[in-house]
């Protein structure tokens, strides 16, 4: 039988298990089509966009130096340049919410702009990409 200490303690972990948990959870979105998918994260206190883009017309040749996926992928720092990136894994979550056609998203110096033509996302450099699945462009 738990004591009155016992029912304070787990009252106060619970929340913070639950806090922890929801933190968990990816930060981004998905575009209407469900087509592309982009998740903002933190690498070493950096913001980092990475968009991936699942059906396009024609996929890039991968580079040699490339052993994963080549052409999908898209990345860019809150500072940095954008380009494409060698991945052998995936942003695409069905849990992410939808960007709806004509909607900004904002988050850590990035904008992206969804719109039926495709989606258009840049930092505080305004340095990014526009992706489509006719074609993928990075600027």
């Amino acid at each position: 039988m738990m004591g009155p200490r016992g029912l304070i303690l787990i009252s106060i972990l619970l929340p913070m298990i639950g806090a922890a948990h929801a933190q968990d959870r990816p930060i981004g979105f998905l575009t209407p089509s469900k087509n592309i998918a982009c998740q903002f994260h933190a690498n070493n206190g950096q913001g980092v966009l990475r968009c991936d883009i699942m059906n396009m017309e024609t996929r890039p040749r991968r580079p040699a130096d490339c052993e994963f996926d080549w052409g999908h992928a898209f990345e860019m720092s809150a500072k940095g340049n954008a380009g494409r990136i060698c991945a052998g894994d995936t942003v695409m979550d069905a849990s992410l919410p939808v960007l709806a056609y004509g909607e900004v998203w904002q988050r850590g110096g990035f904008t992206c702009r969804s719109e039926q033509t495709g989606l258009t996302c840049f930092n505080a450099m305004q340095r990014g990409f526009s992706l489509a699945r006719g074609k993928q462009e990075v600027f």
